[in-house]
């Protein structure tokens, strides 16, 4: 008897989140963390949702690249020396040096690494971090400028004559295949410079850095891996220097969300995930 599998599988049409503008006109901003005035809103823009059909990238993996599209597939990977994911210190301990050598492999002429965070989303209602439902990127060009002569003040003009990247690794924490909540990337060859809005990211010990949400345009394409596993990583670009040379065919950032798969069973596990977020220094 043949075995049915309940992981949604193949393309399918989900409503997706993107950006409307501040009703006052204001430029946009969230805030980040626990210690900013109470009356003071969490984002002061808003909403805007369409229908969209995400592709299934499903026996084409490899025809996707950080190069062309900003994202991806990476399969196979050995299994973690970390097995609980809830203890920081050990996930740095532990974690980091895999993903150090991941990013090493896997981006040619990658030589240099920092990891600066990580992030750990559960479905679960009193978890710290909820997979996110909102068309976004982490970075912009100028956040990713601040980071480098943050972390690396006596380095940071060799550092940025050099080419210069955030990417991020994504993998699912799960047991079991991803059946709830998987996560959306859209293109970057499909990207429009006037779909991208820097929005202010402001932190409560005082710093500020800068992401971007992202209007709706239809001329976006948008793809998702059915049913990820833990022996499989997904690179989420945020940025690449090279996008800022004329002619160099580059994109270097990618929009991401989870999204809810309109087939998804009720009872469904829900998605935990962990993703860590780097500085790529190389020729």
């Amino acid at each position: 008897m043949a075995v049915i599998s309940s992981i949604p599988r193949g393309d399918v049409t989900a409503n997706l989140n993107y950006y409307t503008a501040p009703v006052d006109g204001s430029a946009p901003y969230n805030l980040v963390g626990d210690d900013h005035p109470k009356d003071l809103a969490r984002r002061n823009y808003g909403d805007d949702f369409h229908d969209v059909v995400i592709h299934d990238i499903r026996g084409n993996e490899a025809d996707f690249t950080l190069d062309r599209d900003a994202f991806q597939l990476i399969q196979g990977v050995p299994d973690s020396a970390e097995e609980e994911f809830v203890d920081d210190v050990s996930i740095q301990k532990k974690y980091y040096p895999e993903v150090e050598k991941l990013l090493l492999d896997n981006i040619p002429g990658a030589d240099k690494i920092y990891i600066f965070d990580h992030t750990i989303r559960r479905s679960n209602p009193d978890a710290h971090r909820t997979p996110v439902l909102r068309v976004h990127i982490d970075q912009t060009a100028a956040s990713v400028e601040k980071r480098v002569r943050r972390y690396f003040p006596d380095e940071a003009e060799a550092l940025l004559k050099r080419r210069y990247r955030i990417v991020n690794v994504w993998r699912p924490l799960n047991k079991n295949p991803v059946e709830a909540n998987p996560l959306a990337v859209a293109s970057t060859s499909t990207l429009e410079e006037k779909d991208v809005i820097p929005i202010s990211h402001r932190y409560s010990d005082g710093y500020v850095g800068e992401t971007a949400a992202i209007n709706y345009n239809p001329g976006q394409k948008w793809y998702y891996a059915s049913g990820m596993t833990g022996d499989e990583r997904l690179l989420i670009e945020c940025f690449d220097s090279e996008s800022l040379k004329p002619g160099s065919g580059i994109g270097g950032r990618v929009p991401h969300t989870a999204f809810a798969d309109p087939r998804t069973r009720v009872d469904a596990e829900g998605r935990e995930s962990i993703e860590v977020r780097a500085l790529v220094f190389g020729n």
